[in-house]
Parts: structure tokens; C-alpha cells; sequence
């Protein structure tokens, strides 16, 4: 995936919000006020921060050499894909889907019910 695809791939999450709170350089995502993606091209590299279970983190970056702990972030938490072509597509979908799904799931309660029954 690249800039564009993952972008468009992060917008078509149910209720994704993108905006630039730190400046134009850094787009973040968001879903009912919690941050679940970073996407940015800073120093022409584009790159992806996701939120991931730890566990699953260390296996992602010992499969994967464009895995890093999340740059500028929990390293624990957070892993920051390099866009460089090495992850394949499906497998950073995935990655943006775990994301995602891991801050719908610790929504406060009337917050993950009111996003689901929004869902068309």
C-alpha cells in the first residue's frame, strides 16, 4: 500500500475522522474522539502508526523489517509500517482493521452503542 491507498483504506472505516491537529504534515484518525491511525510522508517516507496488542506488535516486527515500534508514540502499544512495498496490502488492511477495532472495543459503553447503531 501506499500514501493514497492507505488513506483511503483508513477513511472508509465506519465514522474515521482525519484531521491535522499538529500541522498539515501529519494526518490522524480518529474514531468517536480516540486516535486509532498517523499517517505521514515526513521526510518524502510515508508511514502508518497503528495501535496493536503488544503481543501481536512483537510478532509484526519480527516478521516484518518495516515494522518499528511506534515512532513517537507507546512503543508499546503502537507500531509505526514503513510504506515501502515489503508488508503486503492485505496484511497492513489487517493491521488498520485490528487498529481500529481494538479502540471501538474499549469505547465507553454508550459510546461503541450509539457508533454502532449509526452503522449502515
Amino acid at each position: 500500500m501506499d500514501f493514497l491507498s492507505t488513506q483511503k483504506y483508513i477513511l472508509n472505516k465506519h465514522q474515521a475522522k482525519e484531521m491535522f491537529p499538529s500541522g498539515p504534515d501529519m494526518a490522524v484518525y480518529k474514531v468517536c474522539h480516540k486516535m486509532f491511525a498517523t499517517l505521514t510522508a515526513e521526510g518524502g517516507v510515508p508511514r502508518v502508526s497503528l495501535k496493536c496488542d503488544p503481543d501481536l506488535a512483537l510478532q509484526l516486527r519480527e516478521q516484518y523489517p518495516a515494522v518499528r515500534p511506534g515512532f513517537q508514540m507507546n512503543k508499546k502499544h503502537w507500531n509505526t509500517i514503513i510504506l515501502d512495498g515489503s508488508v503486503p496490502s492485505a496484511q497492513i488492511q489487517r493491521m488498520i482493521d485490528h487498529s481500529y477495532q481494538l479502540i471501538v472495543d474499549n469505547l465507553p459503553t454508550a459510546d461503541r452503542d450509539r457508533l454502532l447503531a449509526a452503522k449502515p
